[in-house]
């Protein structure tokens, strides 16, 4: 009797297939609610019906019978009803010419079978009474429930025989295989696109119609499926379930953990087969041999521009509608993604993961140490066509080359000045508000940029970590050690078109090609004099002021200008920096080195216009001319007697005028 009742119970699964004469017809009953299924892999009992008559429906009843004789466990037809019985299982299929569809109250849907109909009811009751014993998921029937099972015990006896990939259930090997035999039978009546599952295809439909039925009750986001809805609620709850067993991070997606996995291991599966560049995710090789095509599918319809990746598109919308949802709930910054926002909380924590292991420098960015290490290397591949200039990155080739062209596409809505770099543009912006937002904690001075305050604390500190390995002096920056080496080396690479002088840096050639062009923007509003720099018109307004902020520790003096105190400094600490290449004699200034050197050339630029005479200086000179005048402005207290040099009157007074006082 217990034999019976297990007889009973064993589920069969069946596939009719009916050919007309006009138009073939396949029904298919592969999968049935029932509650006693145990097998999900069980292979479909096929019955192929070839008839000439018209049928409406099939209605099926299977019969079981022990008394069968052999002739009824052939396949036999009758002609009212059509039996057909299987010699495996004794079972007695009685198709009979019937329509008997039994139909869902709630959403439309038909079936065949009164059983199956109770089984899809759950779906809309919620009613999962068929619970996993390991982790607690629940599901509507039990079949569902045996084939999870095979999660936790791990089961995969199905096996791919060309890739050796296995699956734990018969139908997704199946579907698997049509990676293989590239089969996809389902093709989009629209844009003739085709897929491999039907289920692809109902998917894809969506694209076209723009359907989005499944909608977030948090922030309305609408979405084509149900899966993708519930990924997303993920974003709400901060969901992250697989956590990563080497560094501990955690992520909502399992997909996203095995991406995460090949940082460890350093797997790059997916290559190039023009450049040999490999990645991780085939959707990033596919993305990447758009650069190769030169194709850009995806265009903005606000501005015209195109985007290889839907992505890059998305992310570039932002830039027309503002929308920046991620805020830094430290200071208020917001970011159009969320990995920015991530980045730049590293700013406010002080994290810096990344260490070069050759400086033991620290980067915020693994972008920014790959960048660093080239400076180790010495690597620079990119090299401009045009002057021939190398650099460690393409990007700083690209921007390069906006030199040649002249091209400045980031421009001032106020003054219409234009910028090459859209950085440039930010910080030139400030000017206009005035904005200075990092303030020293010393001297309350602020700055429109954090590097300016970076720098400025130097001062206070008195730190100065770059050394010159020439002379030995130091600087508290490293552009400024940089400009110092080129004394040293002579290196003048910015060379005036007109005058064919040449400069060290390129900001001094822009400040000389204003003396060709005489132009003088700043003007001083009290006795009007003009300077082509606003930093020369803010020195000049000391004189007007009084302002003597730079004293000297030491004997007391005090100077208008920074300049001219460490000039000063250097005679109380008798710093010589200039040396000479020849003989190897020093000086304070580069002025008095440079003078020096007509010594060596025995060159005399400098002519009298009365004489002839040259002299190596126009201090000389000058002094030379007052023979010819006879001006003697330098005139002893003492004696009263004149002298053409203050030099001269003041060795007349220590050798006359002071033993006379002095006796």
């Amino acid at each position: 009797m217990h034999s019976d009742q297990q007889e009973e119970q064993k589920p069969v699964k069946l596939e009719f297939i009916e050919d007309y004469s006009e138009k073939p017809v396949k029904m298919e009953f592969i999968e049935d609610y029932s509650e006693n299924r145990s097998d999900p892999d069980q292979e479909p009992l096929r019955v192929k019906l070839e008839d000439t008559e018209e049928q409406i429906g099939l209605t099926v009843e299977i019969k079981k019978s022990e008394e069968l004789d052999e002739a009824e466990e052939q396949h036999r037809v009758k002609t009212e009803e059509k039996y057909l019985s299987c010699s495996q299982t004794g079972s007695k299929l009685v198709l009979r010419s019937a329509i008997k569809n039994f139909t869902c109250s709630q959403s439309g849907k038909s079936f065949p079978y009164k059983q199956s109909l109770k089984g899809h009811m759950k779906v809309h009751s919620e009613e999962k009474p068929h619970t996993c014993d390991q982790c607690g998921k629940s599901f509507t029937i039990k079949y569902l429930l045996n084939r999870h099972m095979k999660v936790h015990t791990g089961e995969k006896p199905h096996t791919c025989d060309q890739c050796g990939k296995s699956f734990a259930i018969k139908y997704l090997l199946n579907r698997h295989m049509k990676v293989h035999t590239r089969e996809k039978p389902h093709k989009c009546d629209q844009c003739g696109k085709s897929l491999s599952r039907k289920e692809y295809l109902n998917d894809h439909m969506k694209i076209h119609t723009g359907e989005k039925p499944h909608t977030c009750d948090q922030c309305g986001k609408s979405f084509t499926l149900k899966y993708l809805l519930n990924r997303h609620m993920k974003v709400h709850t901060r969901e992250k379930p697989h956590k990563c067993d080497q560094c501990g991070k955690s992520l909502s997606r399992k997909e996203y953990l095995n991406d995460h996995m090949k940082i460890h291991t350093g797997e790059k599966p997916h290559t190039c087969d023009q450049c040999g560049k490999s990645f991780s995710r085939r959707e990033y090789l596919k993305d990447h041999m758009k650069f190769h095509t030169g194709e850009n599918p995806h265009k903005c319809d606000h501005c015209g521009k195109n985007f290889t990746g839907k992505r890059d598109l998305k992310f570039h919308m932002k830039s027309h509608t503002g929308e920046k949802p991620h805020t830094c709930d430290q200071c208020g910054k917001s970011f159009t993604l969320k990995h920015l926002l991530n980045r730049h909380i590293k700013i406010h924590t002080g994290q810096k993961p990344y260490k070069c292991d050759q400086c033991e420098k620290s980067f915020i960015y693994k972008q920014r140490l790959k960048h660093h290490m080239e400076v180790h290397s010495g690597e620079k591949p990119h090299t401009c066509d045009q002057c021939g200039k190398s650099f460690a990155l393409k990007h700083l080739l690209n921007r390069h080359k906006k030199i040649h062209t002249g091209e400045k596409p980031h421009k001032c809505d106020q003054c219409g000045k234009s910028f090459i770099m859209k950085s440039k543009l930010t910080y030139h912006m400030k000017i206009h508000t005035g904005e200075k937002p990092h303030t020293c904690d010393q001297c309350g001075k602020s700055y429109t940029l954090k590097g300016g305050l970076k720098e400025h604390m130097t001062i206070h500190t008195g730190e100065k970590p770059h050394t010159c390995d020439q002379c030995g002096k130091s600087f508290a920056l490293e552009f400024l050690l940089k400009r110092h080496k080129k004394i040293h080396t002579v290196e003048r690479p910015h060379k005036c078109d007109q005058c064919g002088k040449s400069f060290t840096i390129k900001s001094k050639l822009m400040y000389h090609m204003k003396i060709h062009t005489g132009e003088k923007p700043h003007t001083c509003d009290q006795c009007g004099k003009s300077y082509t720099l606003k930093g020369g018109l803010k020195d000049h307004m000391k004189v007007h002021t009084g302002e003597k902020p730079y004293t000297c520790d030491q004997c007391g003096k005090s100077f208008r200008f920074i300049s001219s105190f460490k000039v000063h400094l250097r005679f109380h600490s008798g710093e010589k920096p200039f040396n000479c290449n020849q003989c190897g004699k020093k000086f304070i200034l580069a002025s008095s080195l440079k003078k020096h050197m007509n010594v060596h050339s025995k060159e005399k630029p400098h002519m009298c216009s009365l004489c002839g005479k040259g002299f190596s200086g126009v201090n000389g000179l000058k002094l030379h001319q007052k023979r010819h005048s006879s001006v003697k402005n330098y005139v002893c207290y003492v004696c009263g007697k004149n002298y053409f040099t203050e030099a001269v009157l003041k060795q007349h007074q220590k050798r006359c005028c002071t033993q006379e006082e002095n006796p």
